[in-house]
């Protein structure tokens, strides 16, 4: 790709980065929205709720994790 691809005055390596960010951060908040919306209709409660964000939410919160633990370590 040359250097002088723009989208949206952003440069594509910009724009894709951005993209990414924000594509991902909507997909996680989709999944919580639906975890709480399952624990909502099971009528799980406080403590039902709290294993099925604890149990499903994992996999999420470990990629969070694995983000930031990278941008500390400076291996981005």
């Amino acid at each position: 790709m040359a250097n002088d691809d723009y989208i949206l005055g952003l440069s594509f390596v910009e724009f894709e980065d951005l993209a990414l960010k924000l594509g991902l951060t909507g997909l996680i908040l989709f999944m919580v929205f639906i975890i709480w919306n399952l624990g909502k209709e099971s009528k799980a409660g406080r403590y039902g709720m709290m294993w099925l964000f604890l149990g499903l939410g994992v996999g999420f919160v470990g990629f969070i994790a694995k983000g930031i633990i990278q941008k500390l370590l400076g291996i981005e």
